[in-house]
């Protein structure tokens, strides 16, 4: 059997104040293209359909046109993630036609979409994003809650999809789940999901599956587990931050065997604009070539901030999105030393401020000027210029 496995697809969002919608729209027809092509069973989306709770109207219609257009070609899967709103995600579920299933709702946990192929059962299992706050609640099996974690829920929602699974023997398993598994390499894109100052599962969680198609970060990456079932992350289809800057975005294509072995193969999305993360001063930024229509993040390490920055890098590079001063040795750890004002001459507390500001040792030039400007502070008097 053949999926195509997909997740954070973030419709609504935006880059540095850029609106994605159409760039949207371009990676979700070369999704179906992917779908059609590769003659996949199911479609997979493994969470965070929409970038908020409550999303655009405009990223709504496009999430309903995918799904018409992917429901052509295979059964399509999709879940809530910590980005979605599950009410609103999963509203009008049972209104779907056959091959639309929106599971949402934590109280589903354990009842799969069953396939099938010449080798027999496929159970998938979806898991909506599991907040340990809510979560703990709804799979508790008494009036005690679990404990507040996202292990423990996800520890009781497997418990779950394995008493069903005992009773389908033979039956070849996935489960869809948006989580951050221990081994997982975020990107800053992806909001957090900290609770108790912990965030991860074990991929260990997952014994038992033959697959399990995961969610919530933004690079295609295959945490290790040390049990036979293969976890991987899709990722997300776009690069949502210039963190993403090198990744190649794709899709997974998964082949599921007969006996439950699996092969996964990533088929690359053509992405709008390439991406640009440059450092350097100034003029060696205005100096560097090519990049006039790739999104570009500029850090600028000239010593004294240059007048005008901003403009003049966007007059070099037209998709300029982000810009950064930070001069060159700026930011080192170190110890600013405490002393009273008393303690130190004009001078000293000049050298200080500045080597505190920029990271740098202040200039016997840097120095004087501040010194003259103490002075003429000092003659001033409290009440104003020459003491009025």
């Amino acid at each position: 059997m053949r999926f195509l496995h997909t997740s954070d697809w973030h419709l609504g969002r935006a880059l540095h104040g850029v609106d994605l919608l159409d760039a949207q729209r371009a990676v979700l027809e070369q999704i179906v293209q992917v779908a059609a092509a590769e003659r996949v069973d199911a479609v997979i989306v493994a969470g965070d359909v929409y970038d908020r709770a409550v999303p655009p109207v405009e990223a709504v219609n496009l999430f309903a046109q995918a799904l018409a257009a992917l429901a052509e070609h295979a059964t399509v899967i999709v879940t809530s993630g910590n980005h979605d709103s599950a009410i609103r995600l999963g509203f009008g579920a049972t209104l779907f036609r056959d091959r639309i299933k929106l599971r949402t709702d934590p109280a589903g946990i354990g009842e799969p979409v069953l396939l099938s192929d010449e080798a027999g059962v496929v159970a998938v299992y979806p898991l909506p994003y599991l907040d340990p706050d809510s979560a703990r609640l709804a799979l508790a099996d008494g009036d005690e809650p679990l404990p507040r974690s996202h292990q423990a829920v996800m520890d009781a929602a497997m418990s779950r999809v394995r008493a069903d699974l005992a009773g389908r023997p033979g039956a070849r398993s996935v489960v869809v789940a948006h989580a951050f598994v221990v081994g997982g390499q975020p990107t800053d894109s992806e909001r957090s999901i900290v609770v108790g100052g912990v965030d991860c599962v074990a991929a260990e969680t997952f014994a038992g599956a033959s697959y399990v198609a995961l969610g919530h970060l933004h690079g295609p990456q295959r945490p290790r587990s040390d049990s036979d079932t293969v976890l991987a992350y899709a990722g997300s289809p776009l690069r949502y931050s210039f963190a993403e800057a090198t990744h190649t975005k794709s899709v997974t294509v998964v082949e599921l065997g007969g006996d439950g072995a699996v092969t996964l193969t990533e088929i690359p999305l053509e992405q709008p604009r390439a991406m640009a993360v440059l450092s350097g001063t100034l003029a060696e930024l205005l100096a560097t070539p090519g990049h006039d229509e790739d999104w570009v993040s500029a850090t600028v390490t000239d010593r004294a901030r240059p007048d005008g920055l901003f403009d003049r890098l966007k007059h070099r590079f037209p998709q300029l999105l982000h810009v950064e001063f930070k001069p060159d040795g700026a930011g080192l750890p170190g110890v600013v030393a405490e002393r009273l004002v008393v303690e130190a001459s004009p001078r000293e507390l000049g050298g200080d401020f500045i080597s505190h500001v920029t990271g740098l040792t202040a200039s016997s030039a840097e120095l004087d000027l501040f010194e003259r400007a103490f002075q003429t502070a000092a003659a001033a008097g409290p009440t104003g210029i020459g003491g009025r």
